[in-house]
């Protein structure tokens, strides 16, 4: 069989996992169970992201480790946890195809890189939460992208958890919601979102 140059460090235990992911800012751990298809499927994908700089993989086999999914309550293996330091962001239930992997890890980490114009000011976090069917959502995020604002979208019809955190973070359930380094915004609120993102009205 033919070697693999493996991304991924096998972690053994919870307190591990802590300490690793203390070290850094950007973490991807995927929580599988080594021989099942979708696992494997979803670890061989994943692995062929490459090495990045300054971000972290990890890999949590349930067979044999098993404090590790009980604490970020995760019931189905493979699941991807993505972690700024050692809070959690984001989880992907089952196997994505290694370019939808590569997109995930290339948006979140933009979102920690130099702005392009030379100057070394660090853009503000921006998370969207949305829905396909909702045009509002679709405007928001035009309108980001139009001023090359980087940011995660996270379709909440999909994450039940990331609609929860949602809630639990603005009190509402209607989208969009964009959370700029933690201020809430509900709705398209443009005066509100060019004040917190800088953005000199056009």
């Amino acid at each position: 069989m033919e070697e693999v140059a493996v991304i991924m460090k096998d972690v053994k235990s919870y307190n591990e996992l802590k300490e690793l992911l203390a070290k850094n800012k950007s973490n991807y751990v995927l929580i599988y169970k080594a021989g099942s298809e979708q696992s494997d499927c979803a670890f061989n994908n994943l692995n062929e992201v490459g090495e990045i700089d300054n971000v972290q993989f990890l890999a949590v086999n349930v067979a044999e480790v098993r404090d590790v999914h009980k604490n970020y309550n995760v019931t189905t293996a493979p699941t991807l946890l993505e972690f700024e330091y050692d809070k959690l962001v984001k989880s992907i239930k089952g196997c994505q195809s290694s370019d939808y992997y590569k997109n995930l890890v290339k948006n979140s980490f933009s979102v920690i890189s130099a702005s392009d114009d030379g100057e070394k000011k660090q853009q503000k976090r921006v998370i969207v939460y949305s829905t396909p069917s909702c045009p509002w959502c679709n405007r928001l995020k035009q309108y980001l992208r139009q001023n090359n604002i980087k940011f995660r979208d996270i379709d909440v019809s999909k994450d039940t958890k990331a609609a929860e955190e949602m809630v639990k973070k603005s009190g509402q359930q209607g989208v969009p919601q964009a959370d700029i380094n933690g201020q809430i915004v509900v709705g398209f609120d443009k005066k509100k979102i060019d004040k917190l993102l800088d953005i000199k009205a056009q």
